[in-house]
């Protein structure tokens, strides 16, 4: 398995839940996503978003995200931009009836911070770019479609994924957390 994704073997995924039962098969589709085909990886990265991101979050959305910020870092993985759109699905996700699972999930989205700074890093610089302004998907002139640049979709997935975090308030997370 390598050292990418190694400490999920530590997780206990068979005693959390997603939206369709146990979680015990995260494991198995994040390893889809780290080093599937493409048409495999991006299945893989579907079916994660429909179970740990959409519409609620869960106990296994927590555990998940710290590889999610992984799998964004890793230049091998295909579609990195997804991963950083996943993040930002679960970070305006809610579980009303669950809000200590909605709070450790959004704090979990935002402890990789630094990470999306990195990947948002243009040509290189370790200063992220000025994301009080940037927008939303639904402002990019391509939005929702693949780009024919990966680093770009990365780049604008990243910078997407800073001014959500920056901005992000909800019920479960307290004022200047997550």
């Amino acid at each position: 398995m390598g050292t990418v994704l190694g400490a999920m073997r530590n997780v206990r995924w068979h005693e959390l839940q997603h939206a369709y039962g146990s979680a015990s098969q995260v494991l198995g589709v994040l390893s889809r996503i780290a080093w599937g085909d493409a048409p495999s990886s991006d299945e893989a990265l579907n079916d994660l978003e429909r179970w740990i991101g959409t519409p609620p979050v869960f106990d296994s959305t927590a555990a998940t995200v710290p590889f999610l910020w992984e799998l964004a870092a890793t230049d091998t993985v295909r579609d990195r931009a997804g991963v950083l759109d996943l993040l930002a699905t679960i970070l305006a996700a809610g579980n009303p009836e669950h809000p200590t699972w909605t709070r450790a999930a959004h704090e979990a989205v935002a402890e990789g911070r630094a990470t999306a700074v990195r990947l948002a890093a243009v040509t290189g610089s370790p200063e992220a770019p000025d994301v009080s302004d940037a927008p939303d998907a639904s402002d990019t002139p391509d939005a929702g479609g693949p780009s024919d640049d990966p680093a770009q979709a990365i780049r604008t997935a990243a910078t997407q994924l800073l001014g959500a975090i920056d901005r992000h308030t909800c019920s479960a997370c307290p004022p200047g957390e997550a």
